[in-house]
């Protein structure tokens, strides 16, 4: 189940309403710290600027341009249930919530019933609060289309992963997707803030150290409500042994995890990013897979992890194994996907593959090479016969003449200069000779020969390149 910003995660199935939550005075810390309005969120700007439509579901409960249904997007802690919140106390909206992996489409209906009776007897509206959507299946989805076309209830519905995949057309095209973003360090900071001071959260009763509030929003990862669940275990730990100071020993005691050394704006983010590319770079896929480790155990953003790994498959492993880019982005975009923590199984495999590959760095270095004769001021006009030959003039010009098409050559290579005249002889790529990239080595000199003619270009040491 998604544990998103102070959410709940009842075990039964039935729907709880806002009552049902003004209830819970025994309620964890992230539930009883709930912002009780826009204002009191912190991050998202973006989905609430004036205008936007959760302003607007806010603002106006009567206003009918306002969306009738919103799929918030996001990683888990992010306020996704707790923008639903705020909308469902503004006008006394009923909120009722479900959980797509608890409830069935009976209790759709049965709740869809109840909103229209409400909405038809007393004109009170419903907001309907499905969390994980995307585990509705296609039935129970198409379920909630006629609540959302008629507005029987405004459908606020999250998930954590790609709602353009996870949720079906109709519904898509019925709701306004919104995406939310991970809170930053100095969001995090103000709502533990808040939850040592307020009474409502701890109200003073303990002090956190600097180095446990680093451990802390480091071993969130940050998922607020992961954050605040944590805060309040090591509270009680630290007020059992009549302490008020949480310090890095007892907050790692309380939740059972390693304050790990590992500041994502400090010497060790770099320390051990540099550690894991070069790990990759030398063919240790334990060593590498070590450093993934530490990253994901950290709380480190897994799109920063995704990158570098895509870095590391073109720059590291290049032509000699072609197919690594593409288990790199595929890995990318499966963390884009899924989130955490599914997401580090492709991270796993993209870095073993790219461990374990051939290595070769020639194709960006001869890059750099001709960035390098370009910066220098070498490179003279674009022979006549490649340029633009489409527009009328351009062969009175010499444009495009006696180009010759390399599909009608033998081999489909043709005999033709293509770099400038003070370039001609330029050989910036130089295939090692490993993987797939010995191939390319053992070609290329022909390839040269007949493209410049003979003599034309080094032949090559390159395929001798162990």
């Amino acid at each position: 189940m998604d544990e998103d910003l102070f959410s709940l995660a009842g075990d039964a199935p039935a729907p709880r309403t806002l009552s049902d939550r003004n209830r819970d005075h025994r309620a964890p810390l992230a539930v009883r710290m709930r912002p009780r309005s826009l204002d009191e969120i912190v991050g998202q700007s973006k989905v609430l600027d004036p205008g936007s439509p959760l302003r607007r579901l806010v603002a106006a409960d009567d206003d009918r341009t306002a969306p009738s249904s919103v799929i918030l997007w996001g990683p888990p802690g992010t306020g996704k249930t707790t923008l639903a919140y705020v909308v469902a106390q503004s006008g006394d909206r009923e909120f009722v919530e479900i959980s797509a992996v608890l409830a069935g489409v009976k209790d759709l209906r049965e709740v869809i019933d109840q909103a229209r009776s409400r909405l038809r007897t007393t004109g009170r509206e419903t907001v309907l609060f499905v969390d994980e959507v995307h585990r509705f299946s296609k039935s129970q989805q198409d379920a909630l289309l006629p609540s959302v076309e008629n507005r029987w209830v405004t459908l606020i519905a999250a998930t954590t992963e790609n709602p353009f995949f996870s949720v079906i057309s109709p519904l898509l095209s019925r709701s306004i997707v919104l995406t939310l973003e991970s809170l930053s360090e100095e969001d995090l900071n103000v709502l533990v803030d808040r939850a040592l001071a307020e009474e409502r959260g701890l109200g003073g009763a303990v002090e956190l150290t600097d180095e446990a509030r680093s451990a802390l929003l480091r071993l969130g990862g940050g998922d607020a409500r992961k954050i605040l669940t944590s805060l309040e275990a090591a509270a009680g730990a630290a007020l059992m042994t009549r302490s008020r100071t949480v310090d890095a020993a007892i907050l790692a005691q309380a939740v059972d995890r390693a304050a790990l050394r590992y500041d994502r704006a400090g010497d060790q983010h770099y320390d051990v990013t540099s550690a894991f590319i070069k790990s990759m770079r030398g063919s240790d896929p334990d060593a590498a897979l070590h450093y993934l480790a530490r990253m994901i155990e950290a709380g480190e953003d897994p799109r920063f992890i995704a990158r570098r790994v895509v870095i590391a498959a073109s720059e590291e492993v290049g032509m000699a194994d072609p197919q690594a880019l593409q288990v790199a982005v595929a890995a990318m975009q499966a963390v884009q996907m899924l989130g955490m923590p599914e997401g580090r199984i492709p991270l796993a495999q993209a870095v073993v593959h790219i461990a374990t590959a051939p290595k070769s760095n020639r194709s960006y270095r001869a890059l750099d090479a001709a960035i390098a004769d370009v910066r220098a001021g070498r490179g003279g006009a674009v022979p006549a016969h490649l340029r633009d030959a489409h527009y009328g003039g351009a062969k009175s010009l010499g444009h495009g003449v006696s180009y010759v098409y390399a599909h009608d050559a033998p081999h489909g290579v043709a005999a033709q200069q293509y770099l400038p005249d003070d370039l001609r002889e330029a050989a910036y790529y130089e295939p090692t000779g490993r993987g797939a990239e010995a191939e390319i080595a053992r070609r290329l000199p022909t390839l040269r020969r007949i493209v410049r003619g003979p003599g034309a270009g080094p032949a090559g040491q390159s395929g001798q390149d162990a």
